[in-house]
Formats: C-alpha cells, sequence, structure tokens
C-alpha cells in the first residue's frame, strides 16, 4: 500500500486488531440471523509524512450510510464545548449577518445550532440523511454530500465561500484527505480561516487509546503530518490548541498559504513536542502493540473473574471505543447488556459482539454490580449523571489506559 497523502510506500506496522465489522455498523434484530462484514484493522505508520493510517480494506460509503447513528448532541458536554467554540470564533474572527460559515460533517446540528441563533448565515455538509435530517428540522441548511475538491468548487462558483470552514472529528474519517485539502482550500475566501479538531496521536501514543482506532478512522493525526499534508493543499497552519476533548485532540487554525495572517508560536512550540515524544521516530511505534495486547487481557481477565464470582456486568455507551474493545478481545458473553442514552442505537445490537443496547433507564431499574464504561472521554460526565440516579454498590469500570475501578 501506498500513503495517502504522500504515496510512499508503507512498510511499518504500528497495529494489527485483528478483523472487526465497522464500528458504527449497529444491528437491528433480523440482522442476527445474516453474515456481518468483517474487515482487517491494520495500521501503518509513513515514514516519510508521518500520516499513521489504517490499511485500505473499504470506504467511506460502507461506513456513513443514511441511518448513521452517532448523533453529536447526545453528550452535554460536547455541546457545551461546541457552544464555548461558537462564541470564540464569532469574537476572534468578527463574524456578523454578512459572514458566511460551513462546517463540513455537521451532524445533527450540534455546532452549528449556535451561528443560527447569532443570525450568521452557515451551512452544513454531511452525508448520512439521520443526521442530516435532525439538523434541517432546528433550521440548519444542510448539503447532503460527501465533502471534496468537486463539492467545493460548486460552493465557490455559487458564490458560496466561507470566511470560516469548520471540521470537527472529520479530518481523519477522510479517505481521500488530499482531496477533502485541496477541498476546504477552493471554499474558503481568501482571509477566511480554517478549524479542524481532530484525536491528537501524540496522545493516543502516551495514553494506550487503541480503542480510538476504527475503521471510520483513515488517519491518526499529528500536528506534523497535518503540517505536511497543509503545505502541500497551499495551506498553512497560523495557529493550534490542545483540547480535553477525546481523551487529547488539537484545533488548528488553517489559513492560504500566501494569507497575511502571522502565525501563533504555539505552532512550533508543539512540533517541537511531538518530537521530543518521539512522533518522527519509528521507534516509538514499535511497542504499542504489546500495549494494546495487555489491555486486551486485563480486559478479559475482569471478565472471567467477574463470572466466576457470579457478579453483573453491564456497558454504559454503546461508542464506536466499546466496539473496537469488545470485537478485540473477542467478546460475544459476559457483559448482559449496554445502555446508551441515543435514542439511534437503543434495541439494537452492538457489531460483532451482538451484545443489545438499552436505555439508561434499564440500569436504574434493575442494578448491576458493575458498569463498563466504554467511552472513557466523558467517563466524569456519565457517572456524575448515573450517581443522581442509581442507589445500589455499583462499581464504575474503565480500561484505557489501565483497569480502574471505582466505587458509586
Amino acid at each position: 500500500m501506498k500513503c495517502r497523502h504522500c504515496n510512499s510506500d508503507l512498510s511499518k506496522p504500528f497495529l494489527d486488531l485483528g478483523f472487526a465489522p465497522p464500528s458504527n455498523a449497529y444491528l437491528e434484530i433480523n440482522d442476527l440471523q445474516t453474515p456481518e462484514k468483517y474487515f482487517p484493522l491494520k495500521v501503518m505508520v509513513c515514514e516519510a509524512c508521518w500520516l499513521v493510517q489504517t490499511l485500505d480494506y473499504t470506504n467511506a460509503e460502507d461506513l456513513f450510510q443514511n441511518d448513521y447513528a452517532y448523533f453529536s448532541s447526545t453528550s452535554s458536554s460536547f455541546l457545551d464545548h461546541a457552544a464555548k467554540y461558537c462564541e470564540q470564533m464569532i469574537h476572534k474572527l468578527e463574524l456578523s449577518k454578512d459572514s458566511y460559515v460551513i462546517e463540513v460533517a455537521s451532524n445533527d446540528g450540534y455546532l452549528l445550532k449556535n451561528f443560527v441563533k447569532a443570525s450568521i448565515p452557515c451551512l452544513g455538509i454531511e452525508p448520512t440523511d439521520s443526521t442530516a435530517d435532525a439538523a434541517e428540522k432546528i433550521g440548519i441548511p444542510v448539503l447532503r454530500n460527501f465533502f471534496g475538491e468537486e463539492i467545493a468548487n460548486q460552493l465557490a462558483s455559487n458564490n458560496q465561500k466561507a470566511d470560516l470552514i469548520i471540521g470537527n472529528n472529520v479530518f481523519a474519517h477522510v479517505p481521500d484527505i488530499n482531496d477533502f485539502t485541496k477541498g476546504l482550500a477552493s471554499a474558503l475566501k481568501p482571509s477566511g480561516t480554517i478549524t479542524l479538531e481532530f484525536p491528537h496521536l501524540m496522545q493516543l501514543l502516551e495514553f494506550k487509546q487503541f480503542d480510538t482506532i476504527y475503521h471510520e478512522h483513515f488517519s491518526y493525526l499529528s500536528l506534523h503530518a497535518v503540517n505536511n499534508i497543509f503545505k502541500a493543499g497551499n495551506l498553512r497552519v497560523y495557529d493550534v490548541e490542545e483540547l480535553a476533548t477525546h481523551g487529547g485532540s488539537i484545533r488548528v487554525f488553517g489559513c492560504h498559504a500566501d494569507s497575511n495572517i502571522r502565525e501563533s508560536s504555539s505552532v512550533q512550540r508543539l512540533l517541537d513536542q511531538e518530537s521530543l515524544k518521539g512522533i518522527t521516530a519509528i521507534n516509538s511505534y514499535s511497542s504499542f502493540q504489546e500495549s494494546a495486547e495487555k489491555i486486551k487481557d486485563t480486559f478479559l481477565q475482569f471478565l472471567i473473574d467477574a463470572s466466576k464470582s457470579n457478579k453483573t456486568v453491564a456497558g454504559y455507551g454503546a461508542a464506536a471505543k466499546g466496539n473496537t474493545l469488545l470485537n478485540f478481545a473477542g467478546v460475544k458473553t459476559g457483559i448482559q447488556y449496554v445502555a446508551d442514552a441515543a435514542q439511534a442505537k437503543q434495541n439494537k445490537f452492538l457489531p460483532g459482539s451482538h451484545i443489545p443496547i438499552y436505555p439508561p433507564e434499564k440500569m436504574i431499574l434493575e442494578p448491576v454490580d458493575y458498569i463498563i464504561i466504554f467511552p472513557w472521554n466523558i467517563a466524569d460526565e456519565i457517572k456524575n449523571d448515573l450517581r443522581q440516579r442509581i442507589h445500589y454498590k455499583t462499581q464504575f469500570v474503565t480500561f484505557i489506559p489501565e483497569l480502574l475501578i471505582e466505587n458509586i
């Protein structure tokens, strides 16, 4: 395979998680009687541009279908994060009713609704009908398509270039990252700004976050890699912020390469930090497989011990993270069900493990001994919510970066 950015040969493996179905391919009850599609989940490192990427076995149309079940508005902490971001951008970029904002992968309108409220014209670009429907119901105009250079050129020809283009947790999801980047450049006004948020590879390595790897994520991004990709697309990174979201993310600010926007010192500072942490040293990636295997073994041993002790176990959060862990470990039994607040996931089954998904009320009415929190990045939010509603000696469990059992 060639690197999807620089076309160099890929020869350095990073992680092999075996075979798994797409992590967001939730099943209806009738689907349990039919075969599932499994794809290899293997990740490589490009030593030329330092883009970490999955091997190509599937395509975006197979992963992001019309009934896509991930709705960003499910998490209150993520809604707060989006609202604060919009307030910051309106002030920083002096956005007004004369401005134009585009969000790529706008999901259910969780973010753009803040610009609508501020009377700032905006457009969401979202390929999945389920989330686009939700956005349109709250007054957000949506273009239903995958974003790339062709769509961007159409927007530009229709005088719809943006003062701000937003891409939160989408840059890692695109199979053709070069085409996507060219699209960003094409749809951006000469003095405009692009902001992209994505989980930071440096945090993934340091905190053993292997469960953030799944087929929907084609790339695992560092500032080094994004800097290289932007330069090739006639863009440049002029600022960067470190964020707590998704277990450690970064937000990059981009502009046209010839823009007169000054570069912040934070860009070079984070590039230097990544170098010190080994992002550009191939040896940094060599031991990650062993770390993932140890967490898998700990997870399986926990389930075995709970079964031997006649302890009941449920999960919270039918998240892609949990599906990666469950399928890597080959778990089919030992977890009674998973609770999730997203109605689009309820009464379905997790891909691969076929664990049923129920509303959170089930674990309140029928308490269990252990609740495994799969989306560990919002564990505090989940714990605080359940503590107010569960009156039982339940214990919370997380496995990333190591086993942690906490009393309710």
